[in-house]
């Protein structure tokens, strides 16, 4: 039953508490009710254990003084099953007692029991136990309010993250879109382009476009760091080297007002100019860029920064291009030397990221232009996109499957027509 409030006698307790008194003398809970009740604290009262329970179920009390020695059940069980209905609140359990050896204290404890009260009661300790459970039960509070706003805090976090996944996985059908063509041919050379980030986007990019009807622009490139920022910059130059005649940095037109292009070095120092000049960005990139006439087999190159284009020879030597070149956006007056090459029939040239060599073992070991190399001799009789896949599937197995990187290539062979 309820007890209606009196005017405490000495401060309420911080927060509103209801207590339930557990015991089979009405005298002795018509005592401790009073106490209670000028103490500030609501008051419920059972006679049994089975009582307390159906209250508990219903009414869920802050502090609980029961007596130990109860006709039917014990105050010992009564604890043990008060403990094993608080799954999310914590309640502050009192056993009334006339023992007081330790085993008994133990038994009490093992049970649940917070502390113990010793008959017949005072007053005044029964308070000063009280304020100790006041403690405990703020503290708890604070923990179950911090933990609540916790789950609120980590729901938001979680229904943002998911916002976010769903724009990256958007953004990264958008990025892979940038490269239109992943193969194409142009005269007897066959090209083919691969792009892997590591994350959702990356900010490694390549392609290709014709620049006449015996002359292709092809390029890798890779800008410093990762995630949007690099993905937005890769996506502004992807515009500046798209097929697009009219906005394509590296085309023009000639004195007879044909098509052609800018010379690759040409071509860097209209990208490094733009860098530093209107982009103004902390960030760079490195680049190869290749001016190929695919008719006669023989191209230009400018490598600025990124790793050298290997040269691959049918007979599976393997030759390196370039002499490293700065990175595009670094220095206002950076220059940019060009490289002569020549594929024959039969030879293929293979530019790729960093994202290869840079690759790592367990051991910390890193691939290296080494053992790239020992993976394309290994792989030299599969073509196209079925070596780039395997490539691919080799530096996976180095690094047991663990990238840090963006991987980005591409692929140029020219057909051996005899053997066509």
């Amino acid at each position: 039953m309820m007890i209606p409030n009196a005017h405490p006698a000495s401060p309420s307790p911080a927060v509103w508490r209801l207590v339930l008194l557990v015991d089979d003398s009405r005298a002795q809970r018509r005592t401790l009710a009073v106490q209670l009740m000028r103490a500030g604290y609501d008051v419920l009262e059972a006679a049994n254990a089975d009582e307390a329970m159906q209250i508990c179920i219903e009414r869920r009390p802050d502090i609980v003084i029961s007596d130990w020695m109860m006709p039917g059940r014990s105050g010992l069980e009564f604890c043990r099953r008060f403990r094993d209905m608080q799954a999310d609140r914590y309640g502050y359990f009192i056993l009334l007692t006339s023992r007081n050896e330790k085993k008994d204290v133990a038994e009490g404890l093992r049970a649940g029991a917070d502390d113990f009260l010793t008959k017949p009661v005072s007053g005044a300790e029964l308070l000063a136990r009280l304020s100790a459970g006041e403690r405990i039960l703020r503290m708890e509070d604070s923990l179950r309010l911090a933990n609540s706003q916790l789950k609120q805090t980590l729901t938001q976090l979680r229904e943002t993250q998911a916002a976010i996944d769903r724009d990256l996985r958007e953004a990264q059908r958008l990025q892979q879109g940038l490269v239109r063509e992943r193969n194409g041919r142009f005269g007897d050379c066959d090209l083919s382009l691969l792009m892997r980030p590591a994350g959702h986007i990356g900010g490694d990019l390549v392609g290709f476009f014709p620049i006449n009807e015996h002359r292709v622009g092809l390029f890798g490139l890779d800008v410093s760091g990762h995630g949007v920022a690099a993905a937005l910059l890769s996506a502004r130059l992807a515009a500046l080297l798209s097929g697009d005649k009219e906005h394509n940095i590296a085309l023009r037109l000639n004195d007879q007002g044909q098509s052609d292009a800018r010379s690759p070095a040409q071509v860097m120092r209209h990208l490094n100019k733009l860098m530093i000049d209107e982009l103004r960005t902390d960030a760079y990139f490195t680049m190869v860029y290749a001016d190929l006439d695919f008719a006669t087999g023989t191209g230009r190159l400018v490598q600025a920064g990124h790793p050298h284009p290997v040269l691959q020879r049918p007979d599976g030597s393997l030759h390196l291009l370039g002499k490293g070149g700065m990175p595009v956006g670094l220095f206002a007056n950076a220059e940019f030397d060009e490289v002569e090459f020549t594929l024959a029939p039969g030879d293929r040239l293979f530019i790729s990221s960093d994202g290869l060599t840079d690759s790592e073992n367990p051991r910390g070991e890193t691939l290296g232009d080494e053992g790239l190399q020992a993976i394309m001799r290994t792989n030299a009789m599969l073509r196209g996109s079925a070596l780039l896949e395997s490539i691919c599937w080799s530096v996976a197995n180095f690094t047991a499957g663990k990238r840090k990187d963006d991987i980005s290539a591409v692929l140029v062979e020219r057909n051996d027509i005899r053997q066509d």
